[in-house]
């Protein structure tokens, strides 16, 4: 429970819009990034066997957003492999066509990986070290990556080309978040938060600094409002627009390196070290739910565009749940090592996790019946 510091969330609460935010699935064609000619990129490996070699396409035709029954029983498409260490990131392209991942230490690779035919199609190197988080803005125009480097990058996403780079951090920077105009890029590090102008290419401001150690970054969907998780398990929320801090809230008993809003901005999710993942009501300022069950630290969650399903990843696996009632939905094992990054495509039905073992694995809703989906929309 919040004391009463949840007042504060409640004010908060008002402040927000709570309208729906509706997304569209933008079309873009592939990216065409140049790979350096170096021995770092030797010849791409032959395409991954499909794991259900029964559908030629190894896709099934999108289905429609129906509810979390849908995931209770997700099958596996594909497994790819191509990174030479743990993949860090995995972020979808606007229509849902494209993979996109980031390779962990001494990898520093954003590799793009075609879905409807399970081959890897481009790479290239975007950071010294790791590729720790990636980001493509809403508009469809900037992919953004960043790692342990400090260094964060920027490329045009219709034609690959390499646009900026922002080197104002001096530490790992670990999370990233794009304003819905795809305007404002915010950068989360162990030396703070920036705030960065992507149109002009430029800092705009800092907005913390070495005593606010950053490990997760949410924007509302509204855009106004920042949620920033650090190192000894407090959560702030900032006014962007202002840069005022709005509130902070002990959440947790180890860093906060999670965070996301559910698409209509009424809630906020929270995964830890301390192997918990933390349900917030912004409406009424209220820790609504506590999901246990991870036997490791909570690398990464990830909300379905249904906005009723969550995923988190650890070192049991990744777990999939009901957002609404807490319910543990599934239980994905397939990895043989930590899971350090889940993504749901923007059309909700595929779910791809990248783990330690170099692995990413697809996974696909299951077809439901008349009945189930009845049921879940009750």
């Amino acid at each position: 429970m919040i004391n009463n510091k949840g007042a504060i969330l409640i004010l908060i609460g008002v402040m927000i819009s709570l309208a729906t935010i509706s997304h569209k699935a933008i079309s873009q064609p592939l990216p065409v990034p140049a790979v350096p000619s170096s021995p770092e990129n030797p010849a791409q490996p032959p395409p991954p066997t499909p794991t259900n070699p029964l559908n030629p396409d190894n896709l099934s035709p999108p289905q429609p957003l129906s509810s979390p029954e849908a995931w209770r029983n997700p099958r596996l498409i594909y497994t790819f492999t191509g990174h030479n260490t743990a993949v860090d990131s995995l972020f979808f392209s606007l229509d849902g066509t494209i993979l996109i991942s980031g390779g962990s230490r001494n990898d520093g690779k954003i590799k793009f990986w075609q879905l409807k035919t399970g081959r890897e199609i481009d790479s290239l190197r975007a950071q010294r070290t790791s590729v720790s988080v990636l980001r493509l803005s809403p508009d469809g125009e900037t992919l953004v990556s960043s790692g342990t480097d400090s260094a964060v990058n920027l490329w045009n996403w219709k034609t690959g080309d390499y646009i900026h780079q922002f080197r104002d951090h001096t530490s790992n920077v670990l999370s990233l978040a794009i304003t819905p105009d795809g305007r404002t890029l915010v950068t989360g590090a162990l030396d703070g938060i920036r705030l960065w102008d992507l149109t002009k290419q430029r800092r705009i401001y800092t907005l913390a600094r070495f005593d606010n150690q950053t490990y997760g970054l949410a924007i509302h969907p509204d855009g106004d409002i920042l949620a920033s998780g650090h190192k000894f398990g407090s959560i702030k929320l900032w006014n962007l627009k202002t840069g005022q801090s709005l509130n902070r809230i002990s959440a947790h008993r180890g860093s906060v390196n999670a965070l996301a809003f559910t698409p209509d901005g009424q809630t906020l999710v929270s995964g830890s070290y301390d192997r918990t993942i933390k349900i917030w009501n912004l409406r009424t300022g209220q820790l609504a739910q506590t999901l246990s069950g991870h036997t490791g630290r909570v690398w990464a969650v990830a909300i379905n565009p249904d906005g009723e399903t969550l995923a988190s990843a650890s070192r049991d696996g990744v777990r999939l749940w009901n957002l609404r009632t807490g319910e543990l939905l599934a239980l994905l094992t397939a990895h043989d090592d930590w899971v350090h990054s889940v993504a749901f495509s923007p059309d909700g039905t595929l779910l791809a996790t990248g783990g330690f073992d170099r692995q990413i694995r697809i996974w696909q809703i299951s077809p439901l019946s008349g009945e189930e989906l009845a049921q879940g929309s009750q």
